[in-house]
């Protein structure tokens, strides 16, 4: 499960997104972006510390989507300032520094055990004064791989090829992710799977 809360991110995510977007080598859209949300869905991080949210974007009006997907820490990741998209206050949890998950080990755990477990998205639910919500999430995932299947540890990024597909080397085991959704990832039966396939077991 997901939890949220109704509060204020100050420098939201998708300013932070546009700051950081025009940088990157897959990217191919305008030099001051105006990113818009098209999607989104998240993770659950066993150990409840780190939230794990995948984002959906366009640059521009008929613009490529973009897959972002996001650690959001209450503490630096150490050895990763280079995928820090920034920090941003949350106006109930305090300061949250915001990667680009490529590079945070808890990402392609939760990632490769969606995929190879034939995981979903999270269940989200929002903390009201009244208690806690259900939310529907906005789009949805799944893995095609089994449940119950042993999935490797993954404890650590080793290497990023920050390209489409990025391509995470782990200390168990290697993932493709789709930035462009009008790209191809390499093929195979291990896929996680939305409307298309966004990322992969390679």
């Amino acid at each position: 499960m997901a939890l949220l809360y109704r509060a204020d991110l100050t420098p939201g995510k998708l300013d932070l997104i546009a700051g950081w977007l025009p940088g990157r080598p897959w990217y191919r859209g305008p030099a001051a972006p105006q990113p818009e949300r098209v999607s989104a869905f998240r993770f659950d991080d066993p150990a409840g510390e780190v939230g794990v949210e995948t984002i959906l974007v366009r640059a521009e009006p008929d613009g490529p989507v973009y897959q972002i997907p996001l650690t959001y820490r209450d503490t630096p990741l150490p050895g990763a300032e280079a995928w820090l998209l920034g920090t941003s206050e949350h106006s109930v949890l305090g300061t949250r520094w915001i990667y680009d998950a490529a590079g945070d080990p808890v990402y392609a755990a939760v990632l490769a055990a969606a995929i190879l477990a034939g995981g979903t998205e999270a269940a989200e639910e929002i903390s009201t004064d009244e208690g806690l919500v259900s939310r529907t999430p906005a789009m949805s995932v799944r893995g095609t791989g089994t449940p119950g299947a042993d999935v490797p540890a993954v404890t650590a990024v080793a290497a990023v090829k920050d390209a489409d597909p990025t391509v995470i080397t782990t200390d168990s085991l290697t993932l493709a992710l789709a930035r462009v959704l009008d790209g191809a990832l390499p093929a195979g039966p291990a896929l996680l799977w939305g409307e298309r396939a966004l990322a992969a077991v390679v």
